[in-house]
This record gives C-alpha cells, structure tokens and sequence, in this order.
C-alpha cells in the first residue's frame, strides 16, 4: 500500500480527534470496586442513601471479616450509627468520595479486642454529634496492628481517635474540628502517630498516656498541628499539641507545631523523652516541656518562634533529672503566660533548667527576661538591674537579650521557691542577684576545657559547653 504525505496527515488527525474524543470517558473511568475489594453493595448497602444504613453495613462488615477480604466502599454518602470492627476488618473507600455520616451512638467505629484492623480511604464525620467522655469517633480497646491511614475525620463530637492497649499506626489522615482531642493513646503497645494533618482540637493534639509510669515507645512524627484551644481552661492540662504523660521512651520528632493555647510539646513525668528537630511558633507558654518525675529527656535541633519560655526541664523536687537541652534556636519569648497559670509563673525566659542537664550550643534572641536560668535554692531577698539590649553569655550558647530584667526573682510553676543560678550580662556570675556594674558586655573568662560544672549549684550538676557555638554580641552605647 502506498502512503503519501497527505494521507499520513489525515491519518494522523484522524488519530487525534479519536483520542480527545475518548479522553473524558477515560477521565471517568476508575478501577471498579471489586478490585478493591467485595463491593459492600453486594450486602445490600446503597451510597447515597438518606436512610440509616447502620444494619446492612454491620453486615456487610461481618461477612467481609469472615471470608477475610476487604470490603470495599463505592463513593457516596453512607449514614450510619455505632458500627463495631471485627478481627480482620478491612474498611476501604476512595479517598475525598467515600464518606460515613455519624447519627449518633457512644462511637462511630468502636472495636474491642480486634486485631488486625484497617481502615483506608474514608471520611467520617462526626457532625459535631456529643459522643460520652472517654471515646472517640474511633474508638479501639485491646487490639493489635490497627491501621488507620489515608482517612479524614472531621467534627467529631469528642475524640478523633481513642485507643487503649493498642498497637499500630495512625498515619496521613487529616483530623480537624475535633470538641475534645484529636488523637488519644492509653497504654500503647506500640504506636507510630506520623504525616497526620491535626487541626483546630479543643483540649489536645495529641495525647500518649499511660496509666502508670512506664515504657511506651510510640513515635510521633512528621505531623502538622495547628490551633490548639484550651476549652476547658486550667493551667496546661489543655491547649498543647503534644502530651506525653508517664509515657517512657516517646520520640516527639520533626512535627510542625503552630498555634497552641499552651504548649508544643509537654513531657510530664515521660523518662528517655526525645524532642527533636521540631518547628514550633506562635504558642502562648512553655514550647518544650520536661516536668516532674522524669529521668533522661533529649531536647535538641528545636526552632521556637514565639512562645513564653522556649525550654523548660524542671521539678527536680519531684524527681525530674538528667536532661540535654541542644542546639536549639530559640527567639522572640513573650513576657507573660495565659491566663490560668500562677501569676508569678516565669515568662520571656530561653531556657530554664534545673538539675542534672546539659545545657549546649543553643541560640536564644528577644528574651525579655532572661536567656538561660539554671538551677534551683531556696530564694533570697536581693534583686537584679540589668541594662537594655545586652548580650549574655554562657559556655556554649549564645543569648541576646532586650527589655529590662526583673526586679526581683520570681519563680517557676510546679517547684519549690528557689533562687536560681543566671547567666547574666557581660558574662559575669550573679548567683546571689548582684548588681551588675558595667552595662557593656565583655567576653567571658573560663578556665580551658570543654566543660565547666557550675560551682554555685555544683549538687544540681548542670554543665554548660564552651566552644563551638556563634555569639552575637549587642552593645549599648
């Protein structure tokens, strides 16, 4: 057969017009939901319906667990009630179609003793339905490697997600409007909470709690959390993203914190805690908080932009030890803390430690109190004037303060009334609340070495680094 030019043209126009004319029904086309898994239509169920479809979808839960297969979800609305996971279910939708529209009931999706549960791919929302206290819109007692990932869990009427004695994953889901806390853990048995868009909770972000002080291990990383409320007030029980609570061996690492009533992330009584490489801004009290009886907490490659304290490792009283606070970036501190804490609680502070910590390599800006106080005594009487916009130093980290220091020592929430060892401007050792008499600052002398135990609170051992760091120094005319 010949082919001349003209006609390789027509052809290939022809070509064309087919494929753009085939293009929007290949557009529409999706696999079909069988290869999803049983197509939960087989049980009767009907996407779109206004009718409760809480019977036929329990059934279809069932059957599907049973033959251990994944029951698949056409896109469409599905309203449904309490719904209860069986060992082995597989719930799968498509992601942004598939929606179940909470009626009411204690939970949503509750499932007791389950293992091996997922959950792929479905909106559940909650319609701001009140849910009893202590559940969650997904709610799982006792059960092992539950998946929840790739879901959407908005205006539940309490918790996004309540486990207890759980071990799983919790991953990639957006979680927002929650009336209570986003994400609650008691007891976990081995939990990573991680890609997880949280936003707008009234109580928490995210909570891993235990019953008793102990190891728990679950990681939270790489999450966002945004607009963190205090709704029920008190004095930092509420308004944190994250809270680690008696919870051994936690790594709170890498989440972008923004918003927060209260804190970033809180370790109460939390031993072996790791706080690393967050992005935290815009929080109204301590971002990064060890407290109570903890020992061993990791603080480290944290940037804070905006809270009333950056750091704080206290409550050596109550047991509260070892700790490395770390090349943190710490700037613009608030000069006071919401309203709820003890009114002579501390603000416009970098950091605060109190016994047993190493203090390295941070950077602290715009602390309109002090850059670093260390360590904890019984309080005396004398008081402090320091100058505007001096630089402090210490061995190892860099502080540049502005504002005025305080007229007398106030002390932290949570310890006992204590004078505390500070760093203060010119590099000179103020343990007793001198007077400093020169307001240029100069370079501090420190004998060679790495490290220097500070010998005014030498049985709090709080050892601060010497070389290494950058210095900015700020000088009034």
């Amino acid at each position: 057969m010949h082919i001349n030019r003209r006609h390789l043209i027509g052809a290939s126009a022809a070509g064309v017009a087919g494929a753009v004319a085939m293009s929007p029904d290949a557009a529409r086309a999706a696999p079909p939901t069988s290869a999803l898994g049983r197509d939960a239509t087989h049980y009767g169920v009907r996407p779109g319906s206004a009718d409760d479809q809480t019977k036929v979808l329990q059934r279809a839960i069932d059957e599907a667990a049973r033959a251990q297969v994944p029951l698949a979800l056409p896109p469409g609305v599905y309203r449904t009630g309490l719904l209860r996971l069986q060992s082995g279910t597989q719930l799968v939708g498509v992601r942004g179609a598939t929606k179940f529209v909470f009626v009411g009931g204690a939970s949503m999706l509750s499932g007791e003793g389950t293992n091996s549960v997922g959950l792929t791919g479905i909106t559940l929302d909650g319609g701001g339905i009140k849910l009893p206290d202590r559940r969650g819109l997904v709610h799982c007692l006792g059960g092992r490697d539950i998946r929840i990932t790739d879901c959407e869990i908005i205006g539940s009427g309490g918790n996004g997600v309540w486990f207890e004695n759980v071990s799983g994953d919790i991953s990639g889901n957006i979680i927002t409007r929650s009336a209570t806390t986003a994400i609650v853990s008691f007891d976990a048995q081995g939990l990573l909470v991680s890609r997880n868009t949280i936003q707008g909770t009234n109580d928490n972000g995210i909570e891993i709690l235990r019953t008793a002080i102990g190891d728990d291990g679950t990681q939270v990383i790489d999450n966002r959390i945004e607009d963190i409320k205090a709704g029920p007030g008190g004095s930092g029980q509420y308004g944190n993203a994250i809270n680690a609570f008696r919870a051994g061996n936690v790594i709170v690492r890498g989440n972008r914190i923004r918003n927060c009533d209260y804190s970033a992330v809180r370790g109460n009584s939390a031993s072996n805690i790791q706080i690393t490489g967050n992005s935290v801004s815009d929080v109204r009290e301590v971002a990064l908080y060890s407290e109570f009886s903890f020992e061993g907490a990791v603080i480290a490659n944290n940037t804070v932009d905006g809270a009333a304290l950056g750091v704080s490792v206290c409550n050596f009283n109550e047991g509260g030890r070892i700790a490395v606070v770390q090349g943190n970036v710490i700037r613009n501190l608030l000069q006071k803390r919401p309203i709820g804490t003890a009114p002579d609680d501390d603000a416009g502070i970098g950091i605060y430690v109190e016994a047993d910590t190493s203090v390295t390599g941070n950077v602290i800006e715009n602390a309109p109190a002090f850059g670093i106080i260390a360590g904890w005594r019984r309080v005396g009487g004398a008081g402090r004037g320091h100058g505007a916009g001096q630089q402090q130093h210490d061995l190892g980290n860099a502080a540049r303060r502005r504002g005025r220091a305080r007229s007398r020592p106030r002390h932290h929430a949570g310890s006992f009334r204590r004078r505390r060892a500070t760093f203060c401007p010119g590099g000179d050792w103020d343990e007793c609340g001198a007077q400093i008499a020169s307001h240029r600052p100069r370079p501090p002398v420190w004998p060679p070495g790495n490290w220097r135990v500070l010998h005014h609170v030498a049985e709090q051992r709080i050892a601060l680094r010497e070389r290494g760091n950058v210095q900015r120094s700020v000088v009034q005319g």
